[in-house]
C-alpha cells in the first residue's frame, strides 16, 4: 500500500476507535470518569496534521458521534468544533509543549468543554449535574500521554517503513 493509504488508515481507523471507546458501555458509577476519547483524538490530530482537522470535519464527527451516542443532536458537534477551534488557534505553541505541559492544556480544553456542556444542558432545561461531573478532563488529562504516544509511535513506525 502507498504511504498515503496508510496514512489515511491510521487516521480513521483512531477516529473509528475513538467512537467505539465513547460507546463502550460502563457501570454507572464509573460513567463520570470516561474520558471524551473523541476529542483526545481530534486533539492529537489537529497538533499533527492541521490540514486534515478543519471545524467542518470536527462538526461532521460531532454529528456522527451524537447520532451513535443517542445525545441531543448537535451537542457533540458544538463542542468539537470548539476544542477544534481553540486548538488549531493555538497549535504552533501547543506543539512544542514538553507531554507534561501538554497534558495541562488538554485538561484546559476538556474542562472548558465541561463548561459548554453546562451551557448546552442549561439551554436545553437539564438539571446541574453533581460534582462528579467534572471527573471526565482529570482522566482525559491522565489519558492524554498515552493516547499521544501511541499514536505518535504509529506514525513514527510508518514513516520508517515507507523509508
Amino acid at each position: 500500500m502507498n504511504r498515503h493509504r496508510v496514512q489515511a488508515w491510521l487516521f480513521f481507523g483512531s477516529l473509528a476507535l475513538a467512537i467505539l471507546l465513547q460507546l463502550t458501555p460502563l457501570p454507572q458509577p464509573l460513567l463520570p470518569f470516561k474520558p471524551f476519547w473523541l476529542a483526545l483524538v481530534l486533539v492529537y490530530w489537529a497538533i499533527e496534521v492541521p490540514d486534515r482537522i478543519g471545524l467542518g470535519f470536527a462538526f461532521l464527527l460531532g454529528l456522527f458521534g451524537d447520532l451513535l451516542t443517542g445525545q441531543l443532536l448537535g451537542e457533540q458537534a458544538l463542542r468539537l468544533v470548539v476544542l477544534a477551534f481553540i486548538v488549531l488557534r493555538f497549535r504552533s505553541r501547543l506543539r512544542f509543549f514538553p507531554m507534561w505541559q501538554q497534558a495541562l492544556a488538554v485538561f484546559a480544553l476538556l474542562l472548558n468543554d465541561r463548561v459548554v456542556v453546562l451551557m448546552i444542558r442549561g439551554f436545553s432545561g437539564d438539571p446541574i449535574p453533581p460534582p462528579v461531573f467534572w471527573a471526565g478532563p482529570f482522566v482525559g488529562m491522565l489519558a492524554w500521554p498515552f493516547v499521544f504516544l501511541l499514536l505518535d509511535d504509529l506514525r513514527a513506525r510508518l514513516r520508517a517503513k515507507d523509508t
